[in-house]
């Protein structure tokens, strides 16, 4: 499956991007094909309604990408109980198009204990654009977080664990490789199926 990952921050070694490369490098060891859009590469323009700023190359690939993926995934830092600004500029850029039926994984960071209110606005975006909100999030916070700053180019057995994590993000993204398989293949949600 194509899968592409949507990096919601403007920060360099951003904590929500390095889970991101995490999630990714488990996904590629599936055998699942991944692409990463980190915003503080590619800034986009702010969205308008008027569709001005279609042309830019950063909305293009966002359209291209998001419109050839089988499945997505969304990370964000979680500011103020809210999704970052840059993610939701992101969002507004997308539509039913490119999220229909589709599986959706969300996750966060936080510098609190857990993000949940990021991803719960990040549920209700999903289901409005009429993805299919994978079973199970993840949520990074407190000390934790600062163990995902800076992470790039993750490969699993090859990079220091993250024993505290791991167990829940290798979790996460297996019901999420199989609610994406479930409905790629035209046989409904699978999600809780081993």
């Amino acid at each position: 499956m194509n899968i592409v990952i949507l990096t919601g921050s403007n920060r360099k070694n951003a904590a929500s991007s390095g889970l991101a490369e995490y999630a990714a490098a488990i996904m590629r060891e599936s055998g699942h094909t991944v692409r990463l859009i980190h915003l503080y590469h590619t800034p986009l323009p702010l969205y308008s309604p008027e569709a001005e700023n279609l042309q830019h190359p950063g909305v293009e690939q966002l359209l291209r990408s998001f419109g050839e993926a089988d499945a997505i995934m969304l990370t964000t830092p979680e500011y103020h109980g809210s999704i970052s600004g840059v993610l939701k500029n992101a969002l507004d850029y997308l539509g039913q198009a490119q999220f229909k039926g589709k599986a959706v994984l969300t996750a966060s960071t936080a510098g609190g204990a857990v993000g949940i209110s990021s991803l719960q606005q990040l549920q209700a975006i999903v289901r409005n654009l009429h993805g299919v909100s994978s079973p199970e999030w993840i949520s990074i916070g407190g000390s934790l977080r600062s163990r995902f700053e800076g992470v790039t180019g993750f490969r699993t057995g090859v990079h220091e664990p993250v024993p505290e994590a791991d167990e829940r993000i290798f979790s996460a993204v297996r019901s999420f490789l199989r609610l994406a398989e479930g409905l790629h293949s035209g046989q409904g949600t699978t999600a809780d199926t081993p």
